[in-house]
């Protein structure tokens, strides 16, 4: 059987209180979702820098180890090319021997400057990755922190929600899809997620421009559905919100 426009009204305006209740305890929540939401990110920021950092340290550690190596290698060369000094024949094999103990010694020389180098890099990126763990210690605390608050505004909370989004998702049930269509869309364009409003003083209770008399009685009359020429928003008589029965939680 299909509904009057009166139904198809009253429908509306008891799915817009249904869902306007699950706003309200959406809203007690305030900005803690999305506060704990930028701190996970935060925190998953740091982690990930602090990951990077550490893995730098350990390649100039790994590379002063190499160095060091190298200079070990350069120093035991540089000895077995003196000892071969002893036994020179000319002159040419002198020259050959002590040009390799020179090529030794400026391989010494700038290992011993890499050294110094990634020395000076370790020490500045300590400095930074022990910031960043005293940073994200802090932030984390910050997180437990909110984490914990929400949980336990949700947990007083989500067995209201649960119930009247219960009730709501049986309330959609019992409107068209055209008019379901237009409603989610209104709900989503409208900052206070009203699609559907009542007369007050005069005036659409959305946005609060007044509303002719003549448009007011064609309201009234609940004979085919009127939206407010200035926010688009369904309009309703006043007469509705004492008809639907708010959702018992």
């Amino acid at each position: 059987m299909e509904q009057s426009v009166e139904e198809k009204l009253k429908a509306l305006f008891e799915l817009q209180t249904l869902h306007t209740q699950i706003d309200k305890i959406r809203q007690t929540r305030g900005e803690l979702p999305m506060e704990v939401s930028d701190l996970e990110d935060e925190v998953a920021g740091l982690e990930t820098r602090i990951q990077k950092i550490k893995a730098e340290l350990d390649e100039l550690e790994d590379s002063i180890v190499t160095r060091k190596n190298m200079i070990k290698d350069a120093l035991a060369a540089t000895k077995k090319y003196d000892d071969q000094l002893k036994d020179v024949k000319n002159n040419r094999e002198y020259d050959a021997i002590s040009k390799e103990v020179e090529i030794q010694g400026l391989e010494i020389q700038v290992s011993e400057k890499k050294i110094k180098e990634f020395s000076f890099d370790i020490q500045n990126k300590t400095e930074i990755y022990e910031k960043a763990l005293a940073v994200i210690t802090e932030r984390k605390k910050d997180l437990e922190l909110k984490k914990a608050e929400l949980d336990t505004i949700t947990a007083e909370t989500e067995k209201d929600e649960v119930s009247i989004q219960a009730k709501a998702e049986v309330a959609e049930k019992h409107i068209e899809e055209r008019l379901l269509i237009a409603y989610h869309r209104l709900r989503r364009n409208a900052k206070n997620g009203l699609a559907v409003v009542t007369i007050k003083r005069d005036s659409c209770s959305g946005c609060f421009n007044q509303i002719p008399p003549q448009r007011q009685l064609d309201i009234r009359q609940r004979k085919r559905i009127i939206v407010c020429e200035h926010c688009g928003r369904i309009v309703v008589d006043e007469g509705y919100a004492e008809e639907v029965v708010p959702a018992a939680v």
